[in-house]
């Protein structure tokens, strides 16, 4: 019976509830005491329930200090509700209308991590984190001092490795594709372009090794596919890799593979 009057109790003060945020939604209500509510639903973290009482605030506030708090407060609303795509639109809204606003850098930060929060896994289009990383780009270079300088510039980094991981798998199966379809083109050589490429663009991700020792492999490897009077010169560029990969990497976990590319190719090279 106790469980029975529990269960009414709580039913009541819910549909209590309802009832009174349908009141407070209405148009009839008061612009302040919905802007109040609004916050109040914000601060208690019911973004559902603050989200459309702030959507038609900014609307009423137009061109006030509590249009752009109300702003603020909506892309804040979509980002703690995980609708970072919805978040950064809004935070793009709020710095747009307000460039010079009490909430312009919290905005440009948001939105840079917003985007960031939403991008895809490496091995799919990295559209999105192009566009991420130049909003993160552009905060940083609008608010240098920031508070957020460090995490802006970590996120960065972290979506700079995401591109680069992309750039790994794409030379990886180049290079697993070795000779096959090779009258399409040299696949050795693509997967030494992309990752190389990768290096210059990005010379200090946390891949390097990864794809130095791989164009070391490529390198190896399309020497010893190679026809006769292209062989040698070839081999020696393995050789070059091999001492440039050495140098860097001297207690690297493939240091042993790699001894074995110079002692094959200086056997060719010495002949």
């Amino acid at each position: 019976m106790k469980n029975i009057f529990y269960i009414l109790s709580l039913s009541l003060i819910l549909l209590t509830s309802c009832s009174q945020y349908n009141k407070i939604i209405k148009p009839t209500t008061s612009i302040e005491y919905r802007y109040e509510a609004a916050k109040e639903y914000y601060m208690r973290g019911e973004y559902s329930k603050a989200a459309p009482l702030l959507e038609s605030l900014i609307r009423l506030f137009k061109g006030s200090a509590q249009a752009e708090e109300s702003l603020f407060m909506l892309g804040m609303c979509y980002y703690e509700s995980e609708d970072y795509h919805t978040a950064a639109q809004y935070f793009k809204m709020f710095y747009t209308s307000y460039p010079r606003g009490t909430y312009t850098e919290l905005a440009r930060f948001y939105s840079g991590k917003s985007l960031y929060m939403n991008i895809a896994e490496p091995e799919l289009d990295q559209s999105d984190t192009y566009v991420a990383i130049q909003e993160m780009q552009l905060f940083l270079e609008y608010f240098p001092t920031s508070v957020y300088r460090d995490e802006a510039q970590d996120l960065m980094f972290e979506m700079q490795d995401v591109l680069v991981e992309k750039d790994l798998l794409s030379a990886r199966l180049y290079y697993e594709l070795g000779d096959y379809m090779a009258y399409m083109g040299n696949n050795y050589l693509a997967c030494i372009i992309t990752a190389q490429n990768a290096l210059k663009d990005y010379p200090y991700t946390k891949f390097r090794e990864d794809l130095s020792i791989l164009v070391l492999r490529a390198k190896y490897k399309m020497a010893y596919h190679s026809v006769e009077d292209k062989k040698v010169e070839r081999y020696r560029d393995a050789i070059d890799e091999y001492y440039a990969f050495k140098n860097e990497f001297p207690e690297s976990k493939h240091i042993a593979e790699a001894e074995e590319y110079y002692k094959e190719s200086l056997k060719v090279v010495n002949e």
